[in-house]
């Protein structure tokens, strides 16, 4: 990662944002006092003392808030260092995450669940812990994505290794949430997987905004960085779900995708007009229809921002610049068209029909007794449509900048306020140049435009199977038998004679090796061997990861000698306690929070109702209610066959959520 006390803008603001967060949680934690003491209390004078420290407390909070949406919005920054004259992008920022210390509790489980030396494994911690610290300060660029996807996937391994679905492992996760600075403490590694995940997209989105916007291959990248943000907080909605922080709810983050998708498609109009726009009658038409495309998912992410829940908590300024670019986008397209009308006369070498066919791509409905081809012939109609067209966009550039001068925050953006400016002046400038007549003789009301666009913009899922990462506790074994959920005896010694050349079973499987067909009579079975144990090691040496001939051999190479091998043998797990799991699926459409997996001898599983959900967060509460489940998995029946079903580093192990 970057180092911490480089005074970089950006890290100026990361800290920033630390520190707020820790005043956050100082007064949050103070205004969950007073509650306590208020409903505890029956003396009026100290209820009236705890009201009004409660009216100073949310006051802080409030100023807080604040504070931290300013950080939100300061997106100069993050923007690229080349003078450019265009409308700022939005940037998410890093959530914030306190240290967690895995040496004990991996340590502990190490020695515990597979029977080792613990201490043989503490550069694999120490790597593991690194590697989580690095993911603090990602440098802005591909290797940040790529460190922060090597300890998303290393999460997969570390789950499925040390987090068993009976209990806790009692590391707790502390992330806070992006916009109101709130923290989420969970004994729960879906957690940190999900926090991983939402910063990775917002490191996209801070690669998009630095792309350099003067440059095709700059603006290029920009959409795709956008892009690629946007399929990262899509595949984290579709995932991750009931998640205890606001900035992570599904409703937050279908704004936080439409939001990256209209930037991409910014940029992608950006990219068209970048060589410069030819005052020519089919160029402006498309330009037109392309620029009409930005005003409108502008406008549909204006409309989202201002829904609930999402509108307590998304930063004002973010709502405001979308409707500003909304406006400003819209008067460019009455802009363009207006252009088309008042300097292209249809000439006699003209093609009519094309041109006819090209400006009814533009409109739904004309105005009252008007058609595309008495306008185009028309050169009183058509001066007067094209004047309406301006009339709007002048309407459209003073609204823009009407709402810019209401918020604080966007006024102070120098380059916002004179790209809104120059927009504005130029449209007056065009409306001057036409003839003088009296526009008050002139009902015409320009009719709305059709967007359309040759550049369809879609997110681009995460491949995370380009990032190659390897099981940092590798040497445990394959994580197809060594893992969490397996219980197994202690290693077991056994002295192998050769009897007439002959050991007294078999070998089957992959790594590690299986005892099959084992003859009770022979001296390995009299000494405790049994049939289905695995071999992990021969002769001292480790063979988790060896196969059938591998390990045969080894038994060759003592010839007829007595050989000690290490065995050991699968415990019945199928008799276990309920248990309660954050949901994370893959491929899934819709996905629960918590799934009960009722598992009794000989019985079939009952479906439970689940109590009503209680909301994501609230300023200063605690969720006691744990929810329920609403779907039952078929139960497991006890002494059945051990499933062998592959794991991957994305399954991940039960968990029960408690919500900060």
């Amino acid at each position: 990662g970057c180092n911490p006390l480089a005074e970089t803008g950006r890290s100026k603001l990361q800290n920033q944002r630390a520190v707020l967060n820790q005043q956050i949680l100082k007064a949050v934690r103070m205004r969950a006092g007073a509650e306590n003491l208020l409903r505890a209390t029956t003396n009026n004078k100290v209820r009236e003392q705890v009201l009004l420290e409660l009216s100073f407390v949310n006051s802080d909070l409030q100023i807080l808030k604040e504070e931290l949406e300013g950080l939100n919005i300061s997106v100069e920054v993050y923007q690229n260092t080349e003078e450019t004259f265009s409308i700022p992008l939005v940037p998410l920022g890093l959530k914030e995450t306190k240290e967690v210390d895995f040496t004990l509790p991996l340590k502990d489980f190490i020695l515990e669940h597979y029977s080792e030396d613990s201490s043989e494994y503490e550069d694999e911690i120490a790597d593991l812990m690194d590697l989580r610290q690095a993911c603090r300060t990602p440098s802005r660029d591909e290797a940040g994505i790529e460190m922060l996807i090597s300890y998303f996937l290393q999460l997969g391994y570390v789950e499925n290794r040390f987090f068993p679905p009976t209990r806790h492992m009692g590391v707790l996760f502390t992330w806070y949430d992006s916009f109101t600075g709130v923290p989420v403490c969970q004994q729960n590694l879906l957690l940190e997987k999900a926090s991983i995940l939402f910063n990775i997209g917002a490191l996209y989105t801070q690669i998009g905004t630095r792309c350099n916007r003067q440059t095709q291959g700059g603006l290029e990248n920009a959409v795709e960085a956008f892009q690629r943000a946007a399929g990262v907080l899509s595949y984290l909605k579709e995932t991750f779900t009931h998640t205890p922080s606001y900035d992570m709810s599904p409703a937050m983050l279908n704004v936080l995708v439409k939001m990256m998708l209209a930037q991409a498609q910014e940029c992608v109009f950006e990219q068209i007009g970048l060589p410069g726009i030819r005052n020519e009658f089919f160029t402006l038409v498309k330009m037109t229809q392309e620029v009409s495309k930005v005003g409108e998912v502008y406008m549909l992410v204006n409309t989202a921002m201002n829904q609930e829940p999402v509108k307590e908590n998304i930063p004002y300024s973010w709502s405001k610049l979308a409707q500003i670019k909304s406006y400003h986008y819209k008067a460019l397209a009455h802009y363009f068209i207006a252009t088309i009308l008042c300097d292209h006369e249809l000439q006699s070498g003209d093609d009519e029909d094309q041109q006819e066919k090209a400006l009814s791509q533009l409109y739904d409905c004309m105005p009252e007794g008007l058609t595309i081809l008495t306008v185009l012939k028309d050169k009183v109609q058509r001066k007067q449509l094209g004047k309406a067209h301006l009339r709007k966009a002048i309407v459209y550039h003073e609204e823009a900048l009407r709402v810019c001068g209401l918020c604080k925050k966007l006024r102070n953006i120098d380059v916002l306020q004179e790209v809104l400016t120059a927009a504005h002046k130029r449209s007056l400038l065009k409306y001057a140049q036409q003839e003088t007549e009296d526009d008050f003789l002139s009902l015409i009301q320009a009719p709305d435009i059709l967007s359309k666009t040759e550049h369809k913009i879609e997110t681009i899922a995460p491949q995370f199977s380009k990032v190659k990462v390897k099981d940092f506790f590798h040497r445990l074994g394959p994580l197809t038998v060594f893992s969490a959920k397996q219980r197994w005896t202690a290693p077991r010694t056994i002295r192998i004679h050769h009897e007439a050349g002959e050991l007294g079973f078999s070998l089957k499987g992959g790594s590690p090796v299986q005892i099959y067909c084992l003859d009770p009579a022979c001296s390995a079975a009299s000494m405790g061997l049994k049939e289905g144990d695995y071999i992990v090691s021969v002769g001292g040496v480790d063979c988790k990861w060896l196969g059938v001939d591998e390990v045969l051999e080894k038994f060759k190479s003592v010839g007829e000698q007595p050989i000690e091998i290490e065995v050991i043998s699968c415990q019945d797990t199928a008799a276990s306690m309920h248990s309660k799991s954050a949901t994370y699926s893959v491929g899934m459409q819709k996905t629960y929070s918590l799934i009960c997996l009722a598992m009794e001898k000989d019985k079939i599983d009952q479906t439970k109702k689940a109590p009503l959900k209680l909301p994501f967060l609230s300023w200063g509460t605690k969720n006691r209610q744990k929810a329920a489940s609403t779907l039952c998995l078929p139960s497991a029946v006890a002494g059945s066959s051990r499933m062998k079903k592959k794991l991957s580093p994305f399954t991940l192990l039960n968990t029960e959520s408690s919500l900060y």
